[in-house]
């Protein structure tokens, strides 16, 4: 299988079981809980759109609007930025099936989504490099780097922003969280590892690092950018040592409860996970 960059279109029609592809979201749900995985994926139960995640989703709609204009020497400034929002607004409510309790709490969502847009614009570089990729749909063959076994399924994923840095090409990666901290990078190897494989497959240029950039829901949000070294032989072969057993677990139909902290933030915890009797 070659190594494909797919459009919008292209990538709505790679929807499919999981047999299908391996995705960086389906890797970490599984790593995650198992059992929320089969719900989700092959159970099909869609937890409903949460705040938090509604509000992630119209930030990050906004920060592909300001790259992709970008991308064709055009800035936009906070204002065009705030305008677009708004009048993409009602779309993506209708589409992720929001309900708010009051028209006050819808605009106060409004509120905290444009404040962290324009926060990210006051306090990133404008004069960043001209973007590679935005949004760029990636999907390539899995052949393992040591033993060269083409593994019969791709890996798809979706790489946020990859800007060309003074030392080589950056992949970023866009975060919504509710306080500062400086992240695990463990917490995001499976992702990061993910977007390096596929940039190196579709480019077959390395990337100099990688960055997880944090816009943190405080009272005056603020921007966080934590910057990773490339990825090395190990990280891939740990990528692919997950991908085996994630694979290993399909194939079995063996999707265990795995309870743990992340149990306080999943929606299938109380209406499904903890009433599983294996």
């Amino acid at each position: 299988m070659s190594t494909d960059l797919l459009t919008r279109e292209g990538l709505r029609s790679r929807e499919g079981g999981v047999w299908a592809y391996v995705s960086p979201s389906r890797l970490s749900k599984w790593l995650a809980c198992p059992l929320a995985f089969k719900l989700q994926y092959l159970d099909g139960i869609r937890p409903p759109t949460t705040m938090s995640l509604f509000l992630g989703k119209v930030v990050h709609g906004s920060l592909e609007v300001l790259y992709r204009h970008r991308q064709l020497g055009m800035n936009l400034d906070a204002a065009e930025l705030t305008r677009r929002l708004l009048e993409s607004w009602g779309q993506a409510v209708d589409e992720a099936g929001m309900r708010f309790e009051s028209p006050g709490e819808e605009q106060s969502l409004q509120k905290q989504a444009i404040a962290m847009v324009t926060a990210y614009l006051s306090q990133m570089p404008a004069d960043e490099s001209k973007p590679l990729a935005v949004e760029a749909a990636v999907e390539s063959a899995l052949v393992d780097p040591v033993s060269g076994e083409d593994l019969g399924i791709p890996l798809l994923g979706v790489m946020d922003l990859v800007l060309d840095g003074v030392e080589g090409p950056v992949i970023a990666d866009f975060k919504t969280t509710s306080r500062s901290s400086e992240p695990l990078e463990v917490m995001h190897e499976i992702q990061l590892s993910c977007y390096a494989w596929l940039f190196r497959q579709v480019s077959e240029r390395q990337e100099s690092g990688l960055e997880i950039r944090s816009l943190i829901k405080t009272k005056v949000p603020k921007v966080e950018v934590h910057r990773y070294p490339a990825r090395t032989e190990g990280h891939f072969r740990r990528l692919f040592a997950v991908i085996r057993a994630y694979l290993d677990d399909l194939d079995a139909g063996r999707f265990v409860f795995r309870p743990g902290f992340g149990c306080g933030m999943c929606d299938f915890a109380e209406s499904h996970c903890l009433r599983w009797q294996g």
